[in-house]
């Protein structure tokens, strides 16, 4: 097992040894569901590198986007399951090639007595995750769709750390609960004020935007 140096302020050595030893590392190509809805959480993932993005389906196959995990963060929906012992309500899919480490769930409870480093980075996690879906819970409720497009568009170009982003219209469509159709004619309005420019299934966004 690699060291993990981008934790040592993060978790007491203690810890950080344990963690090294009992997580397994594991490697993800872009587009791997690493969790589905029903499935039995088993591990906590601690996102090393890339990016999670993290969802709710419906039955109909629309998939509401509510947050993105990126490097060093972890799956708050994970450690709610986990310590409930319920299956996933959330799909977790990776956004770009990704690493990560495993940790059995059989310990979480272990260290949340034993380390203090590790329950205030769980509490931190579940707080951070808890504004994020009342954030996209204002955005529905509250903010226009061009709005709620923009806003997705900027945060997917801070998760990936790029402006050109890799998307359909159909995917963003899904992912904000509406047709393609309504995204294809918003989109092209913001390339027409000069906002970003279309590519096959491809964005750039612009300064402007």
């Amino acid at each position: 097992m690699k060291t993990l140096p981008q934790f040592a302020n993060v978790f007491e050595p203690a810890l950080l040894k344990e963690i090294e030893q009992k997580g397994q590392l594991m490697e993800v190509k872009e587009g791997t569901i690493i969790m589905e809805p029903g499935q039995i959480v088993r591990n906590i993932p601690i996102l090393l590198s890339g990016s999670l993005k993290v969802t709710r389906p419906n039955e109909e196959g629309h998939e509401l986007l509510l947050y993105y995990v990126n490097a060093n963060e972890s799956c708050a929906m994970t450690f709610t399951c986990c310590m409930q012992q319920f299956p996933s309500e959330i799909k977790a899919t990776a956004e770009e090639d990704s690493e990560l480490l495993a940790i059995p769930i059989g310990i979480m409870d272990e260290w949340l007595v034993k380390y203090p480093t590790w329950k205030s980075f769980v509490m931190r996690t579940m707080r951070n995750r808890f504004n994020e879906l009342l954030k996209t819970i204002d955005q529905i409720a509250f903010q226009k769709l061009d709005e709620r497009l923009i806003n997705y568009l900027k945060e997917k170009a801070k998760t990936n750390n790029s402006s050109l982003i890799n998307v359909s219209h159909e995917q963003i469509a899904s992912e904000l609960a509406t047709s393609r159709v309504v995204i294809s004619r918003l989109l092209k309005k913001l390339e027409n004020d000069g906002k970003l420019l279309l590519y096959r299934n491809q964005i750039k966004l612009l300064k402007d935007l």
